[in-house]
């Protein structure tokens, strides 16, 4: 394949399914809902990147003939006539509406996100066609779930031991996952998923894909810093010569900078280096020197720094009684989840230690170790007209009653301030939380990524 083909991108038992329905079906329904798993809410995002670079394209003439080779050597049968009628009587466009619940929403589990209905009595089967690319939106989902509820659990502890924890929070949990992931379009996609509730990110390409798809203008909010490599080249004899260079050339241009610790001896970094050779020019530089600790056990490692750290440049209390480091922050980026950045921080402030002494950087836990099972991602058929008739279906297995699956044309409303999942019938006066992103072909709400940060972090937040 020279270029992108809707029509393949799918699984390749689908090709057979228009002849599997029942005669005369006109039209199915499906809807999308994450059942549960380790979150009990989920931050709803990234339909629109699917929608914008992939569903929003046109089926050509070239795009079915090609569909057709293909399946007729991967020896499938493959509805031609269908997808032709699509290209000519629909001029390409898909037949389909989605409606979906505001991108950024905070909606429990087990509650429907999306409702995607066929419009076309012909091409009813383009419901089950697109659940390959529709389901995909677990991914950015899942990410942007995961780093809303590590702002929520950093918030807690800045509020607790911090002056400003609002004005701290955006930059607290570091996207480092870029190389951990499996492809460029996971590591943009990913990106911008997490810069939904963070600011701090290394993912070039996440803060472009948030700039391209969800009109944002979000530059990279990063810091100059070595990695262990430009240590190295110093040679392990010179690592403080390296250091103090470094320091110097990137606080020309920085007044914050940072640099790993643990190259050779984190504790001689920070003690001998750090802590007596190069104190002084710290404190004289201005800089806020940032010491990152990348191996080891983590809340053993961090306290340890903390006390070395002040030790040799002092701290001051805040207001609330807790010690805030002079000169000088902690960066931990290894070995990280969220259960790992609440035990740092617990035994950070037990010891009375600041959450503002701390920054996380998160790669591959952050970006590649979750799956559509983290939130049980599903897509599935609830219902279908055939021969004139509305029919609810559902999965009801015997062997496992978790996958069941829900039945009728179903809606999100709000009943009081929670969001609640119903079957809509005719005449119900509801005022549905699902709204038309998508008809035929057509995007028909384009969210902007403030909008989205906004609602993901307070509003309706619910």
């Amino acid at each position: 394949m020279n270029s992108f083909n809707l029509i393949l991108d799918t699984d390749s038992y689908k090709s057979g399914h228009f002849l599997q329905y029942p005669p005369r079906t006109t039209k199915l329904v499906a809807y999308l809902e994450s059942r549960g798993g380790i979150f009990e809410k989920t931050v709803f995002f990234g339909l629109q990147y699917i929608l914008k670079k992939y569903l929003s394209q046109k089926v050509t003439d070239a795009d079915v003939l090609e569909a057709d080779a293909f399946f007729k050597h991967h020896k499938l049968p493959f509805n031609k006539e269908g997808w032709m009628y699509i290209v000519r009587k629909l001029n390409g466009k898909i037949p389909l509406k989605i409606y979906a619940v505001e991108e950024g929403s905070v909606v429990p589990t087990s509650n429907i996100l999306m409702r995607i209905e066929s419009t076309d009595p012909k091409c009813f089967w383009v419901v089950g066609w697109f659940e390959t690319m529709l389901l995909r939106v677990w991914y950015p989902t899942t990410v942007a779930t995961q780093s809303w509820y590590a702002r929520k659990l950093i918030f807690r502890f800045l509020e607790k031991t911090a002056d400003s924890p609002s004005d701290e929070v955006m930059f607290k949990l570091h996207d480092f996952g870029s190389r951990g992931v499996s492809s460029s379009e996971s590591a943009a996609i990913g990106g911008a998923a997490h810069l939904v509730s963070f600011s701090g990110s290394d993912t070039i390409i996440g803060m472009i894909c948030a700039n391209e798809y969800y009109d944002a203008s979000l530059a990279p909010s990063s810091i100059p810093a070595a990695e262990h490599s430009s240590i190295m080249v110093w040679g392990k004899d010179k690592e403080g010569v390296a250091f103090s260079s470094i320091f110097e050339e990137l606080g020309k241009r920085s007044p914050l900078v940072a640099l790993p610790a643990d190259t050779y001896d984190t504790w001689n970094a920070i003690d001998s280096l750090w802590g007596k050779k190069l104190r002084e020019k710290v404190k004289k530089s201005g800089v806020l020197l940032v010491v990152r600790t990348d191996s080891g056990n983590p809340p053993d490692v961090v306290l340890n720094a903390l006390v070395k750290l002040e030790k040799a440049f002092g701290s001051t209390k805040n207001k609330k009684g807790y010690k805030v480091l002079n000169n000088v922050r902690l960066l931990h980026s290894d070995k990280l989840s969220l259960d790992m950045i609440k035990k740092i921080l617990s035994v950070a402030t037990s010891h009375k230690y600041s959450a503002s002494n701390l920054v996380f950087g998160m790669g591959s836990s952050l970006l590649q170790k979750i799956n559509r099972d983290t939130q049980k991602f599903v897509y599935k058929i609830s219902y279908a007209e055939v021969d004139g008739k509305g029919v609810n279906v559902s999965k009801t297995p015997k062997t496992e009653p978790g996958k069941n699956s829900k039945s009728g044309y179903l809606d999100l409303i709000l009943r009081g301030s929670k969001y609640q999942t119903v079957v809509r019938k005719n005449g119900d006066n509801l005022e549905s939380e699902l709204l038309l992103v998508y008809d035929n072909g057509q995007l028909i709400k384009n969210y902007l990524f403030d909008e989205v940060r906004s609602r993901a972090n307070g509003i309706r937040s619910i």
